[in-house]
């Protein structure tokens, strides 16, 4: 696309916890979901990395906002403006007109009418004209390079930042699936409740947010691939006095179990509802994981061990929704599982 082009095709992956803009087949943004807002004159400050860095660190004059809660959006004035800033991050340089859009976005596959409407107003207010919506898992599937139009049943296991995503696709269309508000964000609030219960320590989320990157485990024996402690600093939660304490992986995989075991049990809910000959497919091809949880160290072992079919992690499981959203723009006559 020109500079001069009117028209701008995008693919969003449009998450709880990070949004992925996709143009010309490159990823183009990758930044956090999050937005910084002035109070008194509602004007957006910041978006994505700049507006994080704010985060829990604002005076009154500014509000910091995750606009997404559990895959689906909960403020609407600020969803709108998070994508007003991302969409122009794709083109810095063009300050002349606003080209129309032509979008695809990744939405949850739980997800109602009513929030399918919301994602699809607030895109056309950030100056989407021609809008298509494509579920979670079916463009993870895609992501992955899996033939998700074959006459053979794959499944995906998307976690992502508010909703882990399981579906069973065969024909280009779900056959079934299950889609639970345990991921990322329950992970983080796990620790952070772990933290204050065990340690007596307070934890922000930003600080819950890397104690997972650097021990989280779903196993308590990582045997070769045990990380480390991680050393955190935080005040007391009774005296307010500074405390460092050393975390281990052992510990956060104990802390994580209640969580780590609804989505098992969402996985075997999917699976009972599959149909005999693409159950067989499943237990042939295995199961992919997706998403920022699948990068939870053991997870996959730990979900192989449970439920006896064999989990692999997708290449690069953060961007794989993304590079779906990206190869379904360029086939949107062709891909039937796309919604308008």
């Amino acid at each position: 696309m020109g500079l001069f082009s009117f028209t701008q095709e995008i693919a969003m992956d449009l998450g709880t916890a990070n949004t992925i803009i996709l143009h010309n087949g490159t990823i183009v943004v990758d930044e956090p979901s999050v937005v910084a807002i002035d109070r008194k004159t509602d004007k957006m400050i910041a978006v994505g990395e700049r507006a994080k860095l704010m985060h829990e660190k604002t005076h009154d004059n500014i509000r910091t906002v995750r606009p997404l809660r559990d895959g689906v959006i909960a403020d609407f004035f600020a969803c709108e403006q998070m994508m007003r800033g991302l969409i122009k991050m794709v083109n810095p340089r063009n300050r002349v007109f606003s080209p129309s859009l032509r979008m695809v976005i990744g939405v949850p596959s739980g997800s109602t009418e009513v929030e399918l409407r919301a994602v699809r107003d607030s895109a056309e207010h950030a100056g989407g004209r021609d809008i298509y919506l494509i579920f979670e898992p079916m463009a993870a599937a895609v992501g992955i390079g899996l033939d998700v139009e074959a006459p053979e049943g794959n499944m995906i296991v998307d976690i992502g930042g508010g909703t882990t995503e399981i579906a069973v696709i065969s024909l280009g269309g779900i056959v079934s699936n299950k889609s639970i508000k345990v991921a990322g964000d329950n992970f983080t609030e796990d620790i952070q409740e772990y933290m204050s219960r065990q340690h007596n320590v307070k934890v922000s989320e930003r600080m819950a947010e890397r104690i997972k990157i650097h021990v989280g485990s779903a196993l308590t024996d990582l045997e070769e691939n045990a990380p480390e402690e991680y050393i955190v600093h935080g005040p007391n939660k009774i005296t307010a006095l500074p405390m460092e304490v050393p975390v281990c992986y052992q510990e956060i995989a104990h802390c994580l179990d209640k969580s780590v075991a609804k989505i098992e049990t969402a996985v075997l809910a999917a699976l009972e509802n599959t149909p005999p000959e693409i159950y067989a497919d499943i237990v042939k091809n295995g199961i992919y994981l997706a998403g920022g949880g699948a990068l939870l160290r053991g997870l996959d072992k730990r979900l192989t061990n449970k439920i006896n079919i064999p989990f692999h992690v997708a290449d690069d499981p953060l961007h794989c929704v993304a590079r779906g959203t990206g190869v379904a723009l360029k086939n949107v006559d062709r891909f039937s599982f796309l919604m308008r």
